[in-house]
């Protein structure tokens, strides 16, 4: 029997949304934010714009792009693209995960627009080659239920006639997007710079933003999706008036996750991070003989969401129900211990452990969690009677 580890993580908080929050975070540093008034007036509209220049300062985000906060975190982004873009063009969608495939059913089921979604399965990456261009194309970066991103943007052509419309919640900040090959990119604050929730961004191309003013959808669009009027970008939002009201808390919070990013080195340093954290857990794997990846190709495994199998051969031989059961029991049992919260898979994932490696979680907290995670097999072993060879 493994006994049970001696140091554990400092902050045990592995969650692949709400994520961790930055290193040194306390509540103290809200103390700024423009409560009580409006975020109509000069200091909420001033917060809120220099919520959207630091973001655009830190990723390196085009000048002829436009950068808006919107409501409803990604999702709220996503929609508002997908509702308010999409009719001119049949669509292909990506889909290898569960966000995708929720964006795949609007689509075909809501909007009812002429698509097809390029499907294959988790921890694997359509074939990018197949990808029509003279559709829009529907796609996350990242999939953050399921481990995998894309590698790169070399498969997105420059000369192409639809737009390419990218959920890149758990991919910002720690991925290296190629801005020019995208159209629209949409995120969430509570991901990778572990912010506060119900706030999502929307990035817009100039071709996305022709597209606002030429074309008018066939559906009605509720006020909460609008980014055009009357052949109009409507700028406002650009400039931090916002649709609905936000968080003046949560937009405090968001700046100060901001200024810590530039505080250790903007991108690159956001980066690193990840890539260090994800390291922990591949050098662990290597000598670990009952789990894996989901994503097996090194190339396509996300940094941040990483998700993990149990490849045991007497856990496989159990019903899959089972193998759930036993994977939940291993994060149940880190939870009480106290080492690591929130790290089951995703509900619609295959059974496994999902651990978020995002920037704002420390190398060292990985480090400590990797004994605790071999002695929880073990115990779980033990209650499910499978300790015998």
């Amino acid at each position: 029997m493994i006994a049970k580890p001696a140091s554990r993580p400092a902050r045990p908080f592995f969650s692949s949304g709400p994520c961790a929050k930055r290193p040194g975070w306390t509540p103290e540093i809200l103390g700024n934010a423009a409560l009580g008034r409006s975020h109509r007036s000069k200091a909420g509209k001033d917060r809120l714009a220099e919520t959207i220049r630091l973001s655009r300062e830190i990723l390196g985000i085009p000048a002829e792009y436009r950068l808006g906060i919107v409501p409803a975190s990604d999702t709220g982004a996503v929609e508002m693209a997908l509702w308010s873009l999409l009719g001119p063009r049949p669509v292909d969608v990506l889909v290898w995960e569960s966000f995708s495939a929720e964006w795949a059913g609007d689509i075909a089921k809501e909007l009812k627009i002429e698509n097809r979604a390029v499907k294959t399965r988790y921890g694997a990456l359509p074939d990018l080659s197949v990808v029509d261009w003279t559709r829009d194309v529907v796609f996350a970066w990242n999939g953050t239920t399921s481990g995998v991103k894309v590698p790169d943007g070399d498969w997105i052509p420059d000369d192409r006639q639809g737009l390419a419309i990218c959920d890149a919640t758990s991919a910002v900040f720690a991925m290296d997007l190629p801005w020019p090959k995208l159209d629209v990119v949409t995120w969430s604050w509570q991901k990778v710079l572990g912010g506060e929730a119900a706030h999502g961004m929307i990035a817009l191309s100039p071709r996305a933003v022709e597209r606002l003013t030429t074309h008018q959808p066939a559906w009605p669009l509720p006020k909460i999706f609008r980014l055009a009027k009357d052949g109009k970008l409507i700028e406002g939002i650009f400039k931090g008036e916002t649709i609905n009201t936000p968080s003046m808390l949560c937009v405090e919070d968001q700046i100060d996750a901001l200024n810590w990013a530039q505080s250790i080195g903007g991108l690159p340093a956001l980066i690193q991070r990840s890539n260090a954290n994800l390291a922990v857990l591949e050098k662990w794997v290597e000598r670990t003989p009952w789990a894996a990846f989901l994503a097996h190709d090194q190339a396509i495994r996300s940094n941040t969401s990483v998700c993990l199998k149990i490849v045991d051969p007497r856990v496989l031989a159990l019903p899959e129900a089972e193998q759930a059961r036993f994977a939940a029991a291993i994060a149940s049992l880190l939870e009480q211990e106290g080492t690591a919260f929130d790290i089951g898979a995703y509900r619609d994932a295959p059974p496994g452990l999902r651990i978020w490696c995002g920037a704002t979680v420390d190398t060292a907290d990985l480090e400590a969690i990797t004994p605790w995670l071999d002695w929880a097999f073990a115990q779980v072993q033990q209650q499910f009677a499978l300790s015998a060879a």
